[in-house]
């Protein structure tokens, strides 16, 4: 029986770590139980078993998703630029340009609670990870200096550096390192 629930709980772990993989490259809408049952090699009625529903297993690879990225994220301490800013290009090497690619089609349903959810994240990450560096400002003027960091440190600011101006993943990352410390005045 222990053996059993040993199995079943390895084969639910690699059915929702094979659905997380394609959230990584795919829309929500492109992510089919066939695909994940033959990555996961395992049958539809066993991930329906396991889930209950494609939404149940997407929203449960979602939180795998999420956890994952709030590992890379957040490793550096509150204060470290370089370090946060290395975290961060970790984040958007991996899955990047599936953000990109949601956030062009965030007029779906499906894809808004995401973006929603993935803003104020972005948002909380600033505000925690330059935390010392904001405390030396304006109290009146904190609420710009975060929008400016806020976009400074964007998945659109990674895409122009990365995609549309072919810079190297080094070169990209120190522009926006000295993008921040500019804001912050650490330069």
């Amino acid at each position: 029986m222990r053996a059993r629930a040993i199995s079943a709980a390895a084969t639910r772990q690699r059915i929702l770590d094979e659905t997380t993989a394609l959230l990584k490259s795919h829309f929500r809408a492109d992510i089919h139980l066939d695909d994940v049952a033959s990555a996961a090699q395992v049958s539809v009625q066993t991930i329906l078993r396991l889930f209950g529903s494609r939404m149940a297993l997407l929203d449960g690879a979602f939180i795998e998703l999420e956890r994952h990225i709030s590992d890379q994220r957040d490793r550096a301490a509150p204060g470290d630029i370089d370090g946060a800013i290395a975290g961060l290009f970790d984040h958007y090497e991996e899955v990047g340009d599936i953000v990109i690619r949601n956030l062009a089609d965030e007029a779906d349903p499906a894809v808004q609670p995401g973006i929603s959810i993935g803003r104020i994240k972005h948002r909380r990450w600033v505000e925690q990870h330059f935390a010392p560096q904001l405390a030396r400002h304006d109290p009146l003027a904190l609420h710009m200096l975060i929008d400016a960091l806020v976009c400074a440190c964007d998945v659109y600011t990674w895409k122009l550096l990365r995609r549309d101006m072919g810079r190297s993943r080094n070169d990209a990352e120190r522009t926006m390192v000295l993008t921040v410390k500019t804001l912050l005045g650490e330069v």
